[in-house]
């Protein structure tokens, strides 16, 4: 739409048309509109300039690594050549929030305030300024610009789950959706129900040339022909034409960042012809196992991380009587090539032995638990039984939230800790709930993704600086701001889906674990206590970008990642401030019993928590396992040690005052000017072992 007044026309006209009408209102309202490429979007809400002048060319209080977080990841080119600065980044964000909220009012005819929306809309905007919430890092990138209006709202949700268990039905479906959108940031949870249901056969072979499209789309769909030809759906195109796809080098158009040219996608068919092929023996044909499909999973994993600079951020879920599944990453070569892309875990059942599982997590500390039936029959786990999530079938990868197959998750992080009443906590919980409700009224570009969310209008309202917060308020005071926040988030859902049309959400709170959204404010992630007082960070920044020379010039140990050729690692040395207790102060029963208050009083999507732990407590798992199943609806495990959970370069590590004083001795301040760069780094779902990839 050209402006404002033909968007009215066409709202009038759509009046006229009552079948339409009747349509549109069905589906919740439509938020990707036809245009001509030549045409603008439309632009229909705008924070008043008067406003956003006592912003510019100030900075907020950021965290240690906030701006260089910021710049990395979030701040968007400009017309200019510039990069955002963060008071641009929020104007976008907030007008993209109201805009969709007043687009899909006008689409139904429903009532607006432009006065009052402009109040809101600026009270949104100091609140994000002063760090009390913020978005996540999909929301600081993609709300409020063209690419949720070109390719709906992927770019806006965090995370996702997609099950096997159909995979008779369409076997590349679930593949091609974690590939989908994986590509475009997304997280994604996937299980092995499908082992056993799908004879895998030697594909029949054609000569005809297979042209990949330089697109995303273009990527997944071969990936489609290729796996439906091993279960004798089409054929193996034995030439395939990889020369429209871009070099590596050039500018990926989007997200940021530049491309790969096609190796990994390559790689990716190669990778997947041998896990089929290197099974059939003697045999034309067998029954898909349990490690194939996480096997392939990992390695569409990996070709996402090889093939732009987005991470991938996966969990598996199998039986804790597949010991296949069981071993998976025992197989230290395995896990070198692909399994390292993917969090594993188990459905766990309320009164099962925990003696086997424990013992593996013992080890490096997966696999992990969820228990389905408390994800499905429970809110909050207060004891009420609401059964409201009983077609849930996992979690996302780091298991902050309940999700059906092809359900997309939005989340919204708040910081109580940046709070002194609880009042004002409660302001700050409608603005963020009104974040992650207005994006479940944008439609995805995959209609069975959107059919579970215009029913489910799930959310996931969290918080990080947990830790910060008890410290500040005592734990009682705490809990207590959990339960009437928690309160507060229903009373506001009744509120505004009755004003907006649309169904109140299945479940609204979660705690996440964070990443480098809490970078930002310096806030500590999700649940999590501090590493330590003294410790190193790193984070990973992709080969090519200026920011490499800066941080190198400016003093800080930049390394090659492990795991990804495209990536480097940067360590910047911490101290945190107004420390009090670490992860090595914490027992395994603390962690464990902070866990499960928060799904109690807080939580009724999941609290995503790493609990770790000591080597002389690795005999309390299986007692804790048995002591909080009733109480909890998932749980991960680490060791301590970074030798014992077997990765390197782990996002955190500990250092002595000692250590911390010589490097910061050769740290001078990053140079940011003139600095034009962006690279989504970010998993969007990420946590002490989500990071890994």
């Amino acid at each position: 739409f050209r402006s404002v007044k033909t968007f009215s026309a066409c709202i009038y006209f759509i009046n006229l048309g009552t079948g339409c009408f009747n349509l549109i209102n069905y589906l919740g309202a439509p938020m990707i509109f036809p245009r001509r490429t030549e045409e603008r979007k439309v632009r229909v809400f705008s924070l008043n300039q008067n406003f956003i002048s006592e912003y510019e060319n100030k900075q907020p209080n950021w965290g240690p690594l906030g701006y260089i977080t910021y710049k990395r990841t979030y701040a968007r080119t400009k017309e200019d050549g510039t990069t955002e600065e963060f008071w641009e980044t929020i104007k976008r964000v907030v007008e993209g929030v109201y805009n969709i909220q007043k687009i899909h009012c006008r689409t139904l005819l429903l009532p607006w305030d432009e006065k009052k929306s402009q109040l809101s809309a600026q009270e949104m905007f100091e609140r994000m300024w002063s760090f009390k919430f913020l978005p996540p890092g999909r929301g600081l990138w993609a709300m409020g610009t063209d690419l949720v209006y070109q390719k709906g709202s992927a770019a806006l949700n965090n995370c996702a789950f997609v099950s096997t268990e159909e995979i008779a039905v369409d076997f590349s479906a679930p593949f091609c959706f974690l590939m989908d959108m994986s590509m475009l940031g997304v997280g994604v949870g996937g299980d092995c129900k499908g082992a056993g249901k799908v004879t895998i056969v030697k594909p029949k072979t054609s000569e005809k040339t297979h042209v990949v499209e330089d697109s995303r789309e273009g990527w997944v769909h071969l990936i489609r022909v290729v796996l439906n030809s091993y279960v004798g759906k089409g054929y193996f195109p034995i030439d395939i034409d990889y020369s429209l796809v871009r070099p590596e080098g050039s500018e990926i158009a989007g997200f940021g960042g530049v491309a790969s040219g096609p190796k990994p996608l390559m790689d990716l068919v190669n990778n997947i012809v041998n896990v089929f092929d290197d099974s059939f023996g003697n045999s034309d044909s067998y029954k898909i196992t349990s490690s194939q499909i996480v096997d392939i999973f990992n390695y569409i994993g990996k070709c996402v991380v090889a093939g732009n600079v987005r991470r991938t951020a996966e969990i598996m879920f199998g039986s804790p009587e597949d010991n296949e599944f069981m071993n998976l990453k025992q197989d230290k070569q395995a896990l070198m090539d692909r399994r390292w892309a993917s969090n594993n875990s188990i459905y766990g059942t309320v009164g099962m032995d925990y003696e086997n599982i424990s013992n593996l997590m013992s080890k490096n500390g997966e696999p992990g638990i969820i228990w389905l039936d408390n994800m499905r029959k429970f809110s909050r786990m207060d004891g009420i039984e609401t059964n409201k999530d009983f077609r849930a079938g996992g979690s996302n990868p780091c298991s902050e939230q309940t999700l059906e197959s092809f359900e997309l998750c939005c989340l919204v992080e708040t910081f109580p800790a940046h709070h002194d009443t609880l009042n004002d906590y409660k302001k700050t919980l409608k603005y963020a709930y009104l974040y992650a409700k207005s994006v479940t009224l944008v439609p995805t570009h995959d209609s069975r993704t959107n059919a579970v969310m215009a029913r489910n209008r799930r959310i996931g309202c969290s918080q990080s600086g947990i830790v910060q917060a008890i410290n500040k308020l005592g734990y009682r005071e705490y809990l207590d701001w959990c339960n009437n926040g928690y309160d507060e988030i229903q009373f506001l859902d009744q509120k505004y889906s009755e004003w907006l049309c649309v169904p109140r959400s299945i479940k609204t709170t979660s705690v996440k674990p964070s990443g480098t959204v809490s970078l930002l404010c310096g806030a500590t992630p999700g649940i999590h206590f501090p590493h330590s007082e003294y410790y190193i960070r790193r984070i990973r920044i992709q080969k090519g970008s200026p920011l490499i020379d800066r941080c190198i010039k400016s003093g800080y140990n930049v390394e090659q990642c492990s795991y990804s050729p495209q990536s480097l690692v940067v360590s910047f040395p911490i101290k945190e401030v107004n420390f009090k207790r670490s992860k090595d102060d914490v027992s395994i029963w603390e962690q464990f019993a902070l866990a499960s208050d928060l799904q109690r009083y807080w939580a009724d999507n999941q609290v995503s928590i790493t609990v770790t732990f000591n080597k002389e407590e690795a005999n309390q798992i299986v007692h804790c396992l048995n002591f909080f199943e009733t109480k909890l609806k998932s749980v991960s495990l680490l060791p301590l040690s970074g030798e014992d959970h077997g990765y390197v370069q782990a996002p955190y590590s500990k250092i002595s005052e000692e250590e911390y004083s010589e490097l910061s001795k050769k740290i001078k301040t990053i140079d940011f000017s003139n600095l034009n760069t962006h690279e989504v780094d970010d998993k969007f779902c990420d946590g002490d072992s989500c990071t890994i990839a």
